[in-house]
């Protein structure tokens, strides 16, 4: 998809705009687990995901492609949203965001707040996207897949990072919305030449990935009904899908209350916010803790962005319900 130099260039780049994130290795997050644990902390960006590391590459891409480009439309859940409007607000591109119907209210608002013109339309993220594909048309705008190489490239600078400070890691846990961190964290891993397992993470609600994986093929849902709208995708992304069916290991589904118990251990243990795709990997770890005895294993932490009412419901020892 891109070579070392690409990458190695790409978070030179982004070194103008972003942080480079740390990771940590929390003593009572390995007590709760038993084994060793390195957590990546993309919810330590400025737009509180790993997502704008995608959004800032995507936009200097397009500015160079096309100087005179009337704007960026796109369909979200909230963080690949937010990370266009960073980067329009960055490169002084206009940025039109679609959010289904009942999106999270925080995540509208930091949306707008970053400058972007928020539209609401459909039941669900791809409802969103075909509707977002037609104001792109229709305004004469770019249209800015959830999925595409620039994206893939920007995100995977979190890999390099993590790889490059945790050479022995043995396995990865990484949650799966249309795909573009675990495909980045794939094709750094081989990159590097490392023989770390990568092992995907998706909500039981929402699991497209998991039956395509199993199939071998693209399997479609009706619904993808789960708090962690950051991986609450029905239709698999077909370039995405070959990436992940090549370079995972497996995908483990949770359940919803998995992802919460899991936000709740990372506030106990860590004290930091993790959203329900951003704990999504640690559930997935407590599943399969079994397996990691002595092992070194990585989480991606990728984001913090979960509407106040719902984190009281999961400090409170509830789940969230949506639908």
């Amino acid at each position: 998809m891109f070579t070392l130099s690409e990458l190695e260039a790409t978070a030179e780049l982004l070194a103008l705009y972003l942080p480079s994130t740390p990771q940590y290795a929390w003593p009572l997050l390995a007590e709760a687990v038993g084994t060793r644990v390195t957590v990546k902390h993309e919810n330590h960006m400025p737009i509180g995901a790993f997502k704008v590391r995608g959004g800032l590459t995507f936009m200097d891409a397009l500015k160079r492609r096309r100087p005179d480009i009337a704007g960026v439309v796109s369909a979200t859940r909230g963080n690949h949203g937010q990370s266009l409007a960073f980067a329009g607000r960055s490169f002084g591109v206009p940025v039109v965001i679609v959010v289904p119907y009942g999106n999270s209210v925080e995540k509208n608002d930091a949306m707008r707040a970053l400058g972007a013109d928020l539209v609401e339309h459909g039941r669900d993220f791809d409802e969103a996207k075909a509707y977002a594909a037609g104001v792109a048309e229709e305004r004469g705008y770019e249209f800015a897949p959830s999925f595409s190489r620039d994206l893939v490239k920007g995100v995977a600078t979190y890999a390099l990072e993590l790889f490059s400070a945790c050479r022995d890691l043995d396995t990865v846990y990484v949650p799966i919305g249309l795909g573009s961190g675990i495909c980045g964290v794939i094709t750094v891993r081989d990159l590097l030449g490392l023989n770390t397992e990568i092992v995907g993470v998706v909500a039981e609600t929402a699991a497209a990935y998991a039956l395509s994986f199993a199939a071998g093929e693209i399997v479609e849902t009706n619904a993808a009904l789960t708090f962690a709208d950051g991986m609450a995708v029905r239709i698999p992304d077909t370039e995405a899908f070959a990436i992940i069916r090549d370079g995972a290991a497996r995908i483990v589904t949770v359940s919803d209350d998995d992802i919460a118990e899991a936000m709740r251990l990372y506030y106990a243990a860590t004290h930091n916010l993790a959203e329900g795709a951003g704990a999504a990997p640690l559930a997935a770890l407590m599943k399969e803790r079994e397996r990691h005895e002595g092992r070194h294993v990585g989480l991606i932490l990728s984001g913090q962005n979960i509407d106040r009412s719902w984190f009281a419901t999961v400090l409170a020892g509830r789940t969230p319900v949506v639908g």
